[in-house]
């Protein structure tokens, strides 16, 4: 048996060579069978090696979920670059701060889109930064040849490639190795700036494995990727996982349920991972009926509370066969824990799996998650100290995520250790507190943060997110608290929102309400 593929342009090879003119990607008009997406791939490696992007290099991305960004993104590491991608939320300042603190050689951006213009905002706030090189995608196809002035043209490529030797391009894909950087995603920045993760090949590649295995992706799957691909469960559980089996790639540049829905029937989906959110939304859609779902088969979610009615339906009215949640985090090259395939709705919902991808787990004496294994985040960038304090000396990550661990090995996260408060001098776990509110009928979605309170100290206040239709009191909701939870835990004010801020991930920003409140 073949040694698996420790590098990305080794696993792409691969899967050209295996799965040829299969279907690879399938964008609109656009459908690219294996050994096609191996051509493009080469075409944009050798544009950058014309344009003197050299090994270990950064090259970022920040555009929206297009078979142009599954193109350069593995063609900027056929290069031997390191990949960066970049929130599409952003604003200017956001990205430039990236831009600087990496030192990008060149970047990917979206052309006009949906009201926004990511370069031009670029260079209204960073006049100084210079990139070497910008290319524009056409995600727009009204903008398709609109490119600011000294920037190129995704079509410019095709020109610049021939300047590059075929040979010189194989020969910066082989002298791509293992412990070489493959991607640096930044944190979030939940609590605070956000930091840079650096991942080698081989790291990227062993924790898709994992995800493979559990989530029973295979060739014949249609994978229909929400998720954006600047986030590890984009790319990572997206698209190399895609490379890894074969699967085809169906992008989503922006979610819309009717869309999502459109596109699950006509391009017969049938892998279809993202936050709880998603699902929630596709079930209540009043015209779901119209749309054929029937080839779903398989649902990776997480990032959020899951209920175990959310659970059910999904397996129930969106007859996915294979129902999973789980548990990642950047510094983990995107993954940590996760269910099988087998497992009850009841340890679906409750829990977030068990390690996988050679991940030790265990929980300090505070209750916070530890981690550990080949597939560690090798550091921060340029952030020793922050390093030194994420990965102790005896090689273990410390999430900053509070959980327990049963008898079977399987986690459940209970909380951000930031996101605690005490009350009354008791510790207390919004994530418990949200727990219970997604028991209340009417409740869509909730979250809880601790706000000053001169005599207990702090105290919770939830900002919740009726069901359409629901008519819920703040009454009710306090009623339901204090009817399951202890006094300390039950919040004291409430506040109804129509949604809650998220980050791309799915996550809450928690942060953000309690800078509302501060």
């Amino acid at each position: 048996m073949s040694t698996p593929a420790q590098t990305i342009p080794a696993a792409l090879r691969a899967a050209a060579a295996d799965f040829g003119a299969a279907p690879a990607v399938a964008d609109g008009s656009v459908r690219l069978g294996w050994d096609d997406l191996l051509d493009d791939v080469r075409r944009v490696a050798g544009a950058l090696i014309a344009r003197g992007v050299r090994p270990g290099d950064r090259v970022a991305m920040w555009a929206p979920n297009t078979h142009h960004w599954v193109a350069a993104a593995l063609g900027a590491q056929y290069a031997g670059a390191a990949l960066v991608p970049l929130n599409t939320r952003y604003v200017a300042a956001e990205a430039a701060d990236v831009l600087e603190r990496v030192h990008a050689a060149a970047l990917f951006v979206a052309g006009p889109f949906l009201g926004r213009d990511r370069l031009a905002e670029l260079r209204a706030e960073a006049p100084q930064l210079h990139i070497p090189s910008v290319v524009v995608i056409p995600v727009d196809p009204e903008n398709a040849r609109s490119a600011a002035g000294g920037a190129l043209h995704w079509d410019d490529l095709t020109g610049l490639a021939e300047q590059t030797p075929r040979a010189e391009v194989e020969a910066r894909a082989d002298a791509v190795t293992p412990d070489d950087i493959a991607d640096i995603l930044f944190t979030s920045g939940t609590t605070g700036r956000s930091k840079g993760t650096l991942v080698a090949h081989r790291q990227a590649l062993d924790v898709v494995r994992g995800w493979v295995e559990c989530a029973t992706l295979r060739q014949a799957d249609n994978y229909l990727i929400i998720s954006p691909f600047f986030h590890n469960f984009g790319y990572k559980a997206g698209i190399l996982a895609c490379v890894l089996t074969g699967a085809t790639i169906v992008p989503q540049a922006v979610f819309d349920v009717p869309q999502a829905m459109r596109l699950v029937s006509e391009e017969k989906i049938s892998v279809l991972p993202g936050p709880p959110t998603i699902y929630q939304t596709i079930l209540d859609f009043p015209d779901r009926a119209q749309f054929d779902l029937s080839t779903l088969r398989v649902a990776v979610t997480g990032a959020a509370t899951v209920p175990v009615v959310l659970i059910e339906r999904m397996r129930d009215e969106l007859a996915f066969e294979v129902v999973l949640t789980a548990y990642g985090l950047s510094e983990a090259a995107g993954f940590g824990t996760m269910c099988r395939p087998d497992d009850d709705p009841a340890t679906i919902s409750g829990t977030c799996g068990r390690p996988i991808a050679d991940f030790e787990l265990r929980l300090a004496d505070s209750g916070e998650v530890l981690l550990r294994g080949p597939n560690v985040m090798l550091g921060y960038l340029d952030d020793p100290d922050a390093t030194a304090e994420a990965i102790d000396a005896d090689g273990w990550l410390h999430t900053g995520d509070i959980g327990v661990v049963d008898a079977r090995g399987y986690l459940k996260i209970t909380d951000r250790l930031k996101d605690m408060y005490i009350c009354g001098g008791f510790n207390v776990y919004p994530a418990e507190i949200e727990q219970v509110l997604a028991r209340l009928d009417g409740v869509a979605e909730s979250a809880v943060v601790g706000v000053p309170d001169p005599r207990m100290g702090e105290v919770g206040k939830a900002y919740v997110v009726r069901k359409a239709g629901a008519r819920l009191t703040e009454e009710q909701v306090l009623s339901h608290a204090t009817g399951t939870l202890a006094n300390f835990k039950v919040p004291r004010f409430v506040e109804f929102r129509d949604q809650l801020p998220y980050s791309a991930a799915g996550k809450v920003l928690k942060r953000r309400l309690r800078e509302e409140i501060s």
